[in-house]
Protein backbone atom coordinates (compact mmCIF):
# COMPACT_ATOMS: atom_id res chain seq x y z
CA UNK A 1 0.00 0.00 0.00
CA UNK A 2 2.76 2.55 0.53
CA UNK A 3 3.67 2.17 -3.38
CA UNK A 4 0.07 3.31 -4.03
CA UNK A 5 0.80 6.62 -1.85
CA UNK A 6 4.40 7.34 -2.88
CA UNK A 7 2.40 7.38 -6.76
CA UNK A 8 -0.27 9.80 -5.52
CA UNK A 9 2.34 11.76 -4.39
CA UNK A 10 4.32 12.25 -7.76
CA UNK A 11 0.53 13.00 -8.88
CA UNK A 12 0.36 15.63 -6.74
CA UNK A 13 3.46 17.64 -7.53
CA UNK A 14 2.88 21.34 -7.39
CA UNK A 15 3.62 23.24 -9.91
CA UNK A 16 4.96 26.92 -9.84
CA UNK A 17 2.94 29.52 -10.24
CA UNK A 18 5.72 31.60 -12.41
CA UNK A 19 7.20 30.40 -15.29
CA UNK A 20 10.58 32.31 -14.97
CA UNK A 21 12.08 29.95 -18.11
CA UNK A 22 10.84 32.42 -20.30
CA UNK A 23 12.97 34.85 -18.79
CA UNK A 24 16.05 33.54 -18.71
CA UNK A 25 19.16 35.52 -19.69
CA UNK A 26 17.12 38.56 -19.89
CA UNK A 27 16.62 41.78 -17.63
CA UNK A 28 14.26 41.53 -14.33
CA UNK A 29 13.57 43.54 -11.56
CA UNK A 30 13.58 42.25 -8.16
CA UNK A 31 12.05 43.75 -4.60
CA UNK A 32 12.79 41.95 -1.66
CA UNK A 33 11.09 42.29 1.93
CA UNK A 34 12.79 45.25 3.24
CA UNK A 35 12.67 47.79 0.19
CA UNK A 36 15.71 46.73 -1.66
CA UNK A 37 15.33 46.34 -5.33
CA UNK A 38 17.94 45.09 -8.19
CA UNK A 39 17.73 44.32 -11.82
CA UNK A 40 19.73 42.04 -13.53
CA UNK A 41 19.81 39.12 -16.17
CA UNK A 42 18.02 36.13 -14.69
CA UNK A 43 20.95 33.37 -14.82
CA UNK A 44 18.55 30.59 -13.09
CA UNK A 45 16.19 29.83 -10.86
CA UNK A 46 14.79 26.94 -8.72
CA UNK A 47 11.14 25.84 -7.04
CA UNK A 48 11.68 28.03 -3.89
CA UNK A 49 12.37 31.50 -6.09
CA UNK A 50 16.08 31.21 -5.62
CA UNK A 51 17.33 33.63 -8.26
CA UNK A 52 20.83 33.86 -9.64
CA UNK A 53 21.05 37.47 -11.22
CA UNK A 54 24.40 38.42 -13.46
CA UNK A 55 25.35 42.33 -13.74
CA UNK A 56 22.95 43.22 -11.17
CA UNK A 57 22.19 46.66 -10.31
CA UNK A 58 20.52 47.42 -6.89
CA UNK A 59 18.73 50.80 -6.51
CA UNK A 60 20.21 52.64 -3.42
CA UNK A 61 16.97 54.26 -1.01
CA UNK A 62 16.93 57.80 0.40
CA UNK A 63 18.59 57.54 4.04
CA UNK A 64 16.10 60.09 5.20
CA UNK A 65 12.96 57.72 3.63
CA UNK A 66 13.90 54.43 3.16
CA UNK A 67 10.85 53.37 1.29
CA UNK A 68 11.76 56.46 -1.84
CA UNK A 69 14.27 55.09 -4.02
CA UNK A 70 16.78 57.69 -5.44
CA UNK A 71 19.30 57.96 -8.13
CA UNK A 72 21.68 56.32 -7.05
CA UNK A 73 23.21 52.68 -7.91
CA UNK A 74 25.78 50.59 -7.22
CA UNK A 75 26.91 47.48 -9.92
CA UNK A 76 27.05 44.04 -7.65
CA UNK A 77 27.66 41.88 -10.69
CA UNK A 78 26.96 37.84 -10.05
CA UNK A 79 24.18 37.57 -7.40
CA UNK A 80 22.40 34.90 -5.63
CA UNK A 81 19.16 36.01 -4.06
CA UNK A 82 17.23 34.19 -1.64
CA UNK A 83 13.51 33.33 -2.40
CA UNK A 84 12.16 33.90 0.78
CA UNK A 85 12.74 37.41 0.65
CA UNK A 86 11.64 38.17 -3.17
CA UNK A 87 8.06 39.85 -2.89
CA UNK A 88 8.07 40.57 -7.16
CA UNK A 89 9.69 39.85 -9.99
CA UNK A 90 8.86 41.89 -13.26
CA UNK A 91 10.17 42.16 -16.62
CA UNK A 92 12.50 44.93 -17.79
CA UNK A 93 11.03 44.90 -21.23
CA UNK A 94 7.33 45.55 -19.89
CA UNK A 95 4.35 44.30 -18.53
CA UNK A 96 1.87 42.08 -20.55
CA UNK A 97 -1.55 43.63 -20.40
CA UNK A 98 -4.09 41.18 -19.55
CA UNK A 99 -8.22 41.08 -18.84
CA UNK A 100 -9.16 42.28 -15.54
CA UNK A 101 -10.75 39.04 -14.05
CA UNK A 102 -12.41 40.43 -11.28
CA UNK A 103 -14.78 42.65 -13.88
CA UNK A 104 -18.18 40.54 -14.80
CA UNK A 105 -18.49 40.22 -18.66
CA UNK A 106 -22.22 41.23 -20.03
CA UNK A 107 -23.41 38.55 -22.10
Amino acid sequence: MSSMSGDAKDKRKKESILDLAKYLDKPIRVKFSGGREVSGLLKGYDPLLNLVLDATTEYLRDPDDPYKLTDDTRTLGLVVCRGTAVVLICPMDGMESIPNPFIQQDS
